[in-house]
């Protein structure tokens, strides 16, 4: 009972403390959440965002317009210029400790409430994949329940300071946060100053491996491990290196390509002006092409 009481009075204290920090993003049921990190500046996920402006609501009501400040949509992140008026910033407390620690999550709800709940730390070092499909590795596995549009909301520790945002959602009641740490700070102060991060787009939708197999295995063609090309994007880099929608990557600067990873792995770190060399077939021809990211138009070769 004891312990009942005391975590009662926990719970309390924290939504008293951080539900001002808290806010809506958006208009109407399933948008978002944000925190308020500074005077004049909102975190939130770049997934509750639908262009460079949308509406912010403070736990007192008050509605006002952001505008984007720096939004990297594959780490999931977006940082909001707005008018924090007396919204006090969170506190940032860096998780350090593992599997069972104690976390409760705090959200503003659609009707202009919040919610409090309580929950442990079931796993760290968590991957997810971000909206464009890009692995986001590192995160916070947690308990703490959520309601639909808690995204961008905060696991705190028992006295209110930040541990992660919530990011995404698992099944059967688990949640992954991005986890409050150094390398998370200092994402959101460059994209603060408005400088966010160039990762370059191949531009092509991918089916699922087994797809591939069935394709060819229905046209009487070998089966072949790699990436089927469901859809090629006009104008992006891969479109003008001559990649068709049917192809199938096999190899990416050498390396066998399997999975969506092997992919992703071979285009981290690549910039405009660099390229990138991928084997594939075609109906039963292999073809090596270059496709070049920014710069003059590149042509694929056989």
């Amino acid at each position: 009972m004891e312990f009942l009481q005391q975590l009662e009075e926990v719970v309390a204290k924290v939504g008293e403390r951080v539900g001002p920090s808290v806010v809506r993003i958006g208009q109407g049921w399933g948008r978002g959440n944000g925190i308020v990190i500074a005077a004049g500046q909102v975190l939130t996920n770049a997934h509750n965002l639908r262009g460079p402006e949308t509406t912010v609501t403070f736990a007192d009501g008050r509605v006002a317009v952001a505008t984007a400040a720096g939004v990297d949509v594959d780490g999931d992140l977006a940082v909001l210029d707005v008018d924090t008026a007396d919204a006090p910033p969170i506190a940032w407390e860096p998780l350090t400790s593992g599997g069972g620690t104690a976390v409760l999550a705090v959200a503003a709800t659609a009707g202009g409430g919040r919610r409090v709940t309580f929950g442990t730390v079931s796993a760290v070092g968590r991957d997810f994949r971000g909206p464009r499909g890009w692995r986001i590795a590192g995160s916070v596995e947690h308990t703490a329940p959520l309601g639909r549009g808690s995204s961008g909301s905060p696991i705190v520790d028992g006295d209110g300071r930040l541990l992660g945002l919530n990011t995404n959602r698992l099944g059967d009641g688990f949640y992954l946060a991005l986890p409050a740490d150094a390398e998370l700070k200092a994402r959101v102060g460059a994209l603060a100053r408005g400088e966010a991060p160039s990762r370059v787009r191949l531009g092509v939708a991918l089916a699922p491996r087994r797809a591939a197999r069935q394709l060819r295995h229905a046209v009487g063609l070998p089966e072949r491990e790699g990436l089927l090309i469901r859809d090629v994007e006009g104008d992006s880099p891969a479109d003008r290196a001559g990649l068709r929608t049917g192809d199938l990557i096999v190899e990416a600067t050498g390396r066998p390509v399997v999975t969506h990873d092997d992919l992703f792995a071979a285009l981290e770190g690549l910039t405009e002006g660099d390229s990138l060399v991928l084997r594939v077939v075609r109906g039963a021809d292999e073809l090596e092409v270059r496709v070049a990211f920014g710069g003059p138009r590149a042509e694929g070769s056989a």
